[in-house]
């Protein structure tokens, strides 16, 4: 159950770092969504933390947040994808997998 919850904490991760690049925190309603989302990504990670390792999660849980929020980046705000770029969240992705394995 905890990966489960580090997934959803992950995408919630996302959720708030794209929202404040796309909205920012000028206007209430998608401030309140930003706070929201920032809140279940804490929250949803603490309950992770109850069966997973802190080390192993909480690598996971930015590894998760930096590879799609650059992967956002990339298709809605048009950031460059460089060969550099694309081959360093590679390597995010695959210690984020050999954290999962070595679990």
């Amino acid at each position: 159950m905890g990966w489960v919850l580090l997934a959803l904490d992950g995408f919630f991760e996302i959720v708030w770092a794209v929202a404040l690049k796309y909205w920012g925190f000028g206007k209430l309603l998608p401030s309140a969504g930003i706070l929201v989302a920032m809140t279940a990504s804490a929250g949803l990670l603490s309950l992770a933390l109850r069966t997973l390792p802190v080390g192993t999660a909480y690598a996971i849980w930015t590894g998760i947040g930096v590879a799609g929020t650059t992967a956002l980046g990339l298709y809605l705000f048009d950031e460059p994808a460089t060969p550099l770029r694309l081959g360093c969240i590679a390597l995010i992705l695959l210690g984020m997998i050999g954290l999962k394995l070595a679990s």
